[in-house]
This record gives structure tokens, sequence and C-alpha cells, in this order.
């Protein structure tokens, strides 16, 4: 665990949702499990978020509700430069969008911009550039940072889960289902779920919630095949319903159709010991172990064959994979040295 003098950190989130979230938002509940594990190591944090907020360190709501409007935006950035300027911080570690940075791009405080979704070269460009070398970025995988790693300084930090949230469940009868888990839409392959479930006769559950613009999708491709015994919908879950589905499923799906940057729940899934069936798509390669913690593959006959397969694969390597990788203290300790190493750099420099 990495040891380091008490830190003063400023973290920020889009404002949309709380943190952390009720029921999804990936990225809320990373922000909630570092600032936890932060306050936790008796670092001091200030978290700049929706008002609803309820996680570790002092809370400083954002007066914006859209991250994607230029009023709030310049609202928000507003509020984050007035309490930085004021509150001596030792980084500013950002989750929101890279505008909220805007006014403290120039400024001599070291700056870490998190990326969670897709990055645009354009604005990385921008505001390294802008920076002056005092921003650097993380990201959640190798394949989401791949074409813009030579823009400034990256380091990999995948996202991860507090495992004392997920039990290890090292065993499932035969009949265990399979389980589906997400936003129930196209990208995320729910009719492909259920495809797979009917080739292989195995039971499947599907739980999340359901966009009000995807529903007429969802109605004619996921929902009319839900029939209360082979396909089931049991609407969205929250920590606890989520612990017990995918503990006690015989495998967890991930028949993506887009290149998702890492997929939190395939963590999630393995912390419970339940390996993961996916395609080959975004991180999936990178975050499941192929033939150990899951099977990866293009096709769907490939996954279908799987499930026939699924006792092969080992549930105690599954626990074993998000313990070593993408556990709390791993995620937290490797942003700390991230934290250490950019305070460290940005000292020397301010000191030549």
């Amino acid at each position: 665990m990495s040891t380091l003098k008490s830190l003063r950190v400023a973290l920020t989130a889009d404002p949309e949702l709380p943190v952390p979230p009720k029921f999804y938002g990936g990225i809320e509940r990373i922000i909630d499990m570092l600032a936890k594990g932060l306050v936790e190591r008796g670092h001091d944090v200030t978290l700049f978020a929706h008002a609803d907020s309820n996680t570790a360190g002092r809370l400083v709501p954002w007066p914006g509700k859209a991250s994607r409007s230029i009023v709030d935006t310049a609202q928000n950035a507003a509020i984050l430069g007035s309490h930085v300027l004021k509150g001596r911080f030792d980084i500013v570690h950002s989750f929101a969008r890279i505008a909220s940075l805007t006014p403290l791009l120039p400024l001599p405080i070291p700056k870490l911009m998190s990326y969670q979704r897709a990055i645009s070269r354009r604005t990385t460009t921008w505001a390294h550039t802008i920076s002056r070398g005092t921003l650097s970025f993380t990201a959640i995988s190798d394949w989401m940072m791949q074409d813009v790693a030579d823009i400034g300084r990256w380091d990999l930090i995948p996202n991860g889960v507090p495992l004392d949230v997920y039990d290890f469940v090292e065993t499932v009868p035969d009949d265990a289902p399979l389980v589906f888990l997400g936003r129930i839409e196209e990208i995320k392959g729910p009719h492909i779920a259920i495809e797979i479930a009917k080739r292989s006769g195995r039971r499947l559950i599907i739980a999340g919630n359901v966009p009000e613009e995807k529903r007429r999708w969802v109605d004619a491709n996921v929902l009319r095949h839900v029939d209360g015994d082979l396909v089931q919908y049991v609407g969205p879950v929250d920590d606890r319903q989520k612990n017990l589905l995918l503990g006690h499923a015989a495998a967890f799906m991930m028949p993506i159709l887009w290149d998702e940057p890492f997929g939190i729940v395939m963590a999630e899934a393995m912390a419970c010991g339940t390996p993961v069936l996916g395609f080959n798509r975004g991180a999936v390669p990178e975050v499941v172990e192929h033939g150990v913690t899951g099977v990866v593959s293009e096709k769907i006959d490939a996954l279908v064959d799987a499930v026939g397969t699924i006792e092969t694969l080992s549930r105690k390597a599954c626990r074993s994979r998000v313990e070593r990788l993408y556990s709390q203290d791993a995620v937290v300790d490797a942003y700390i040295d991230v934290y250490q190493g950019r305070i460290g750099r940005w000292k020397k420099t301010a000191a030549a």
C-alpha cells in the first residue's frame, strides 16, 4: 500500500448524478470508491459533485446541472476555480468533462484528468497545450488511450470495485442462470444474450434500466422474449440485489456491440467468482483472461459453446484477478502513486 504525507485533493464529478449513484452510474461509483479510500488513508478530500452526493470528504455542490450546457459548465468551472485558488490543494483530479478545468489549465498546480469515456484527440491536445505540462492524464484501458498516448503524460489505471460489497461464491448449482446486467439497449447486446440463452437452453436473468428513448427497440427485441421461465427481466437492481444476482450466476454475459472502455460490471461479476462470456470489443480482452476467468470471442457460436463448458472456468481465479488488479486498494493506491509522481515533478520544476 502506498505511503505518503496527507494530501489535499480536489475531486470532480459530472453534475448529472450523485456520488455514489442510487442505481447506475459507473464513473460515480469509482469516484465514491476513490474518495473513501483517500480519506481512509488520511488524505483531505473535497468533492465537487451533484448536490445529493453523500460520500467521504467535504462536498461542494455544483450549481450547474448539465455537463453539456455551456452556461452550466461555466458556472461550475467558476466555482471550482474559486475554491482551488482559496483551498491550497496539492492536486486537482477531474473525472468531469475537461471543460470544467478551463480556468485552472494555465495555473501552476498539478492537475489530473481521468478519462472514463471516449477521448477527443483535439480537446486533449488543446488542454495539454494550455496547461504547459501541469495537466496529465489517466485512462482505464490500453484500448482507450491507444490513439492519444503521444499527447502529454498518461498512466493506465483500470476501474475497480470495493470487495466488501461483493461476496465470493465458490460454487453454484448446475442449473444456475446466465445473467445480463446493464442498460437495456442495443449496443449492450441484451438481445444477443437472449439468443445465446435460447440456443444453449440455459436460463437468463436480465437486470437493468430501460432508457426511455430506447423503449421501442427494447419492447420489440428484448421484452417480447421475456417469458418468466427461460428469460426473466427483474428491472433495475441496487448493490445488495446486484451482489446476489451476480454471485449466484453461472456466467455473466457481455456481448457488447460497441467498444466499451472498461465495463465495471465485469469486475463486479468476477469479484463474486462469476466468469464472463463476452465479445472481443473494447477493453473486454484486457479485463477478462480468456480461458481462465471467462471466454472472449468475436462469434456468437463460441459463446454458445462456452455456456456448456462454464464449469472449466475457475471461480477462484475470477476473484483472485479482481483482488490483484481491480480491488479498491489496488485502484486507490495506483492513483496515490500518480499523485505522488505528479506533485514531485511539479515541485522540482517550480524549484528550478
